[in-house]
């Protein structure tokens, strides 16, 4: 697998992508140049370095519209985006898998209640709940982080559903339950590891999705607090300034942009290599 993945180009290049995020967020106090929150008016709407003629300029990305490092606030906002698609996907996934694995196991009428209760999931608007949610409870990190996590375990439920109603007729399974093993040892020894590699393919591919929703609830208003540096809080104070200063917006674009590409192009190579039918 080791030997696959370093001969695959796009595979390389989204590891590479996806690292340069994780070592900026591991890394943000050493590698950024200042405080992401230290203003100075003096240097308001600054231009990037090598737009200065002076050649002088100490902002490489420029700065915003209260003179912020941009660089150093793109760097620290790499926190704020893997944190929230990381972890939410984590709640999504538990939630998402546990329930699957029940509904796909039993059947019968716990199989009807938890398929009906997803149908219920998905026919609510998405943005309508964050809304709801965030407008009553009102903005955070945490209560995004909620949100998104209660909101997307349909995905995770209903994959994981099919594939056990699948596996659970296979004859290795048939051949558990002949020797007396318990159902919990049955979906923890044979059901769970069988399907597994189509949930770490989901759940890499919906860290991209929920670091999208992140930039755009908190573009918006609903999402982090703007004291907080993120990428989407970047874009929502550049809007303003396109004609201007049209920096303030577009490098936390591109950082978004290079992030979720990177983990597409994993997750892409997981499930070509984790699935006999698409390996080449």
């Amino acid at each position: 697998m080791g030997r696959r993945f370093a001969r695959n180009p796009w595979a390389m290049t989204g590891m590479f992508l996806l690292m340069l995020a994780v070592v900026s967020a591991l890394f943000a106090p050493v590698i950024a140049p200042s405080t992401p929150d230290k203003a100075d008016l003096r240097a308001r709407l600054v231009a990037p370095s090598w737009m200065d003629d002076t050649g002088k300029s100490e902002h490489l990305l420029g700065t915003d519209q209260v003179g912020r490092d941009l660089l150093s606030r793109i760097i620290y906002g790499a926190r704020i985006s893997l944190l929230v698609g990381v972890v939410s996907v984590l709640i999504s996934l538990v939630i998402g898998v546990i329930l699957g694995l029940i509904a796909g196991f039993y059947g019968r009428w716990v199989d009807d209640l938890l398929m009906r209760l997803a149908d219920v999931q998905l026919a609510f608007p998405f943005i309508l709940f964050a809304i709801i949610v965030m407008t009553v409870f009102g903005a955070g990190l945490w209560k995004l982080i909620l949100v998104l996590g209660i909101s997307n375990w349909v995905g995770f439920a209903r994959l994981v559903r099919g594939q056990v109603m699948s596996v659970k007729e296979m004859e290795y399974v048939q051949a558990a339950k002949a020797i007396g093993a318990t159902n919990l040892r049955i979906i923890r020894k044979h059901v769970l590891p069988n399907v597994s590699s189509s949930i770490i393919v989901l759940a890499t591919l919906n860290v991209a999705t929920n670091i999208l929703l992140e930039a755009s609830l908190t573009f918006i208003g609903l999402g982090v607090d703007p004291s907080i540096p993120t990428w989407g809080g970047m874009l929502a104070d550049g809007r303003n300034y396109l004609e201007t200063a049209w920096w303030v917006a577009t490098f936390p674009g591109i950082a978004i942009m290079i992030t979720v590409f990177g983990i597409n192009l994993l997750g892409d190579w997981l499930r070509d290599e984790l699935d006999p039918n698409l390996r080449v």
